[in-house]
């Protein structure tokens, strides 16, 4: 049973804090888990910290809003549900309980491939938007059945992750021996085949038949053909990945390390955002996600260009503390947060959030 919020729980950082006396210490370390020595998760959150705001006093704030309009949806604010896999792992209702809480709040929720409960469970009983977080698959049938389920239970976009073919040496999960509990596992991915693996002695999967399906830019491009869905990929890093992302038809890119959990010593998205907004030049909308605790982080990103921000791990620490309530609770303390640090910056709406909002670097 899901205990009451502590009245403590002020900030993001204070559900983390009691999650991590709730979970147990293997699911724990598979939350918190990043990439090898974790660098590139440390430098998330450090980036969005090292930059200045600039404010400005003594505005017109009449009518001020953080009223976001993205793919067709009038969102209330730019807080969106990154996808994370198995929320039975921090509350028995699992998806469901995260859903109710994004709705609360007029949240957008993506949901993982590897979610805990099936694409159209989740959708009868969400109350709000739902994208679909899309892994691609070894046999195109595989992908397309899945578009297919997303499509057909209302999700209203699919968001395609391209930056794990291989998952990221996590040692941290490893050496406190994570493994997923008897009765959960990714049932939307019951029945489909995993990608041929030969075994070879001393040699790991990845050269070993891992990747031999991995996606390519040409799934994108038949992905698109399959669907009327808009389609963005997650992942972005590098302004030449983006151009290509653009000129194969995506119709958003999420710059995203992974919340450094895959490829680590990459950039922080703080440092990459800006770099691939440039190249990108307004053709498509650039969302974020990465290391954003405060609304002051989203401020930043929505500064540097984003349109609109994802929010990981938090959502696991507060749906383990207080179910549906804390997941409410916990963006409601990023929206108040981010509508004060507009408030002191002199910023009505988001369209008037750019880069004078920080300060000048020299």
């Amino acid at each position: 049973m899901t205990q009451p919020i502590p009245p403590d729980v002020v900030a993001l950082s204070d559900y983390q804090r009691y999650a991590a006396a709730i979970l147990p210490a293997p699911v724990c370390a598979y939350v918190e888990g990043a990439g090898a020595d974790g660098l590139t998760a440390q430098a998330n959150q450090s980036a969005w910290q090292g930059l200045r705001l600039h404010s400005c006093l003594l505005c017109d704030m009449r009518g001020a809003n953080t009223d976001l309009r993205l793919f067709g949806l009038e969102l209330p604010h730019p807080f969106l549900l990154a996808p994370v896999a198995f929320h039975g792992l921090a509350h028995p209702e699992g998806e469901h309980a995260t859903a109710l809480g994004a709705a609360a709040t007029g949240s957008l929720m993506v949901v993982s491939t590897q979610a805990g409960l099936t694409l159209a469970e989740i959708a009868q009983q969400a109350q709000g938007p739902l994208w679909f977080q899309l892994y691609m698959q070894a046999e195109r049938a595989d992908t397309l059945s899945l578009v297919r389920r997303a499509e057909a239970a209302g999700y209203r976009a699919l968001v395609v992750t391209v930056d794990a073919p291989v998952n990221g040496i996590r040692n941290t999960e490893v050496r406190a021996g994570f493994a997923l509990p008897e009765g959960l596992r990714a049932v939307n991915l019951d029945g489909m085949r995993p990608p041929q693996i030969r075994a070879l002695p001393g040699r790991a999967a990845t050269f070993l038949g891992l990747l031999d399906h991995a996606p390519r830019w040409e799934d994108i491009l038949w992905l698109k053909a399959q669907t009327r869905l808009p389609v963005l990929l997650k992942g972005i890093m590098s302004p030449d990945d983006a151009e290509r992302a653009v000129e194969v038809g995506a119709d958003g890119v999420i710059v995203s390390n992974h919340g450094g959990r895959a490829l680590d010593t990459l950039p922080a998205t703080a440092e990459a955002l800006p770099v691939v907004v440039r190249r990108i030049a307004g053709r498509v909308p650039v969302l974020c996600d990465g290391g954003i605790r405060r609304g002051t982080d989203a401020l930043k990103a929505l500064a540097l260009g984003a349109s609109a921000v994802l929010v990981g791990r938090p959502q696991i620490h507060a749906l383990a503390v207080g179910g549906a309530a804390g997941v409410a609770h916990m963006l409601t303390i990023l929206r108040a947060e981010l509508e004060v640090a507009m408030a002191l910056t002199g910023r009505r709406n988001l369209a008037e959030i750019d880069e004078t909002v920080l300060w000048p670097s020299s």
